[in-house]
């Protein structure tokens, strides 16, 4: 029996595609533009995730799979889910490109490797949300990773930076071997890696439960959710600001897209199983996430754990999706405000770093009101976004999924959601606090590129408070193909 390739498609990955290939020309232009021509490499990155945007923008209301087998499942689906997703992702791209033009001049740091490697984490990030296989998940998972490893250690010889790197890759090597073994049991249990083919095997076994379980800790790593949450306030530090801020909105929403993914094409007859867990995951991470936040003197720090906190609220939004038909929704509209609100909170954390590493500390932004009125007072409405206070994105978002908890008779869980919002109150305003009521020293160093990164994020948080609404329809209609019947949405 000849072997006969799996069919292609390839209008359904031109997105990814296009990424990749900027991201490998990159690679190839390094040898021969000279060193000192300045931003090629940025350039070449913002134009590669622009036209890939767009690309992805038009194919907005397709559905449709490619690489797939001949009698099988395709491995890649593209449906509006992984179109909202890819649009998360490539605008999480093009912002910190934009915030790294300048930052990596300034601290030395300018090399073409660092926006190649960005490339090709946000090719992983966007075939995780495409997966409709265990296997290609996996391999988009390291595709993810492996980039990030490197990029966290890119300040060497600074050993913050070596460290928060091995830090990453060790813990996070054992959170991709969790979740292998789980995708191991899953195939044990029903002969499959094929989503479809997984839900339709899929039964109550100990086999099959345990690899849920397995995959829902390896999963819980990549998020951030405690108790598996260990890694992030020390990699959040020691990695370079532009670095930390990209990991912190790509690599958590690459890891709930492949949560939502999985858990709701493949694993709906577990419901009753890991809804439970990870509402409980959820109330954990919520209330460590923001009273361990109440103590940090370094912002970095602080918006780790801030970090954590927020993928509590969004595994609120997970949960309640087992029942809810607005969860996923839910989900994706506070994924997309996050997005603008901490890439802006971290962009002005760039402009207030003297040195690699230098002025994080919370008491270096006493009376930066002063030393910059215009970029205090969009800090102080990102910290008012990030604690929930309207009219904000971040307010929109809670407000949301806190309406889908309810529908799904979460109701304990959306009020863990409100304490810990009103005790996150304490540490994000304290920041405003001491931008306005001190005075301080220091100068603040913001690029045009980085007043324009500042600029998108604001505007852009601001339209998602004052009109959520057509924003958060977008994301229900982005609800994968089949969910909404499988909750009864």
């Amino acid at each position: 029996m000849g072997f006969e390739a799996p069919s292609l498609n390839l209008l359904i990955i031109l997105p990814v595609i296009i990424v990749m290939a900027a991201g490998m020309l990159i690679m190839f232009l390094e040898f021969f533009i000279s060193a000192e021509k300045k931003q090629w490499a940025a350039w070449v990155a913002a134009v590669g995730l622009a036209l890939a945007l767009v690309q992805t923008i038009g194919l907005w209301g397709f559905d449709g799979g490619t690489l797939q087998p001949v009698g099988g499942e395709p491995m890649v689906l593209l449906d509006n889910f992984a179109n909202f997703l890819n649009v998360i992702f490539l605008l999480t791209g093009i912002v910190a490109i934009l915030m790294s033009v300048h930052y990596l001049e300034r601290t030395g740091l300018d090399r073409p490797e660092y926006y190649m490697l960005l490339l090709f984490s946000i090719s992983g990030m966007m075939l995780m949300g495409m997966a409709n296989d265990l296997i290609l998940l996996f391999l988009a998972l390291e595709l993810l990773s492996i980039p990030l490893y490197i990029l966290a250690g890119l300040a060497r010889p600074r050993v913050e930076s070596e460290e928060a790197a091995m830090k990453y890759f060790l813990l996070g090597a054992f959170s991709s071997g969790i979740l292998l073994f789980g995708i191991a049991l899953i195939y044990g249990a029903t002969g499959s890696t094929a989503l479809p083919e997984v839900l339709a095997a899929m039964g109550q076994s100990a086999l099959a439960l345990a690899g849920t379980a397995f995959l829902l800790v390896g999963f819980a790593f990549k998020v951030a959710a405690v108790p598996f949450h260990m890694w992030t306030p020390d990699v959040y530090e020691g990695a370079p600001t532009a670095v930390t801020a990209f990991m912190s909105v790509g690599a958590k929403v690459g890891g709930f897209a492949a949560m939502l993914r999985v858990l709701l094409m493949a694993l709906p007859d577990a419901q009753v199983n890991w809804m439970g867990a990870v509402a409980v995951l959820s109330a954990l991470t919520l209330i460590l996430g923001n009273v361990v936040a109440i103590s940090q003197q370094n912002i970095k720090r602080m918006l780790a754990y801030s970090s954590i906190a927020h993928a509590g609220y969004i595994l609120i939004a997970v949960a309640a999706s087992a029942k809810s038909g607005d969860g996923v929704g839910a989900a994706l509209f506070y994924m997309l405000a996050y997005l603008f609100t901490n890439m802006g909170a971290f962009a002005i954390v760039i402009a207030a770093e003297r040195k690699l590493g230098e002025g994080n500390q919370l008491h270096s932004f006493k009376g930066f009101a002063k030393r910059s009125p215009a970029l205090a007072l969009v800090m102080a409405y990102f910290m008012l976004s990030l604690t929930g206070i309207p009219p904000t994105g971040g307010f929109s978002g809670k407000f949301y999924v806190f309406r889908a908890a309810i529908d799904a008779g979460l109701v304990w869980l959306a009020i863990v959601g409100v304490i810990t919002s009103v005790v996150s109150g304490y540490y994000y305003l304290r920041l405003v606090y001491l931008m306005y009521f001190y005075d301080g020293e220091g100068e603040v160093a913001a690029s045009n590129s980085l007043w324009t990164a500042v600029a998108l994020t604001a505007i852009a948080t601001l339209i998602l408070g004052f009109l959520p609404g057509t924003w958060f329809d977008l994301a229900r209609e982005a609800t994968m193909h089949g969910v909404q019947m499988l909750v009864g949405g």
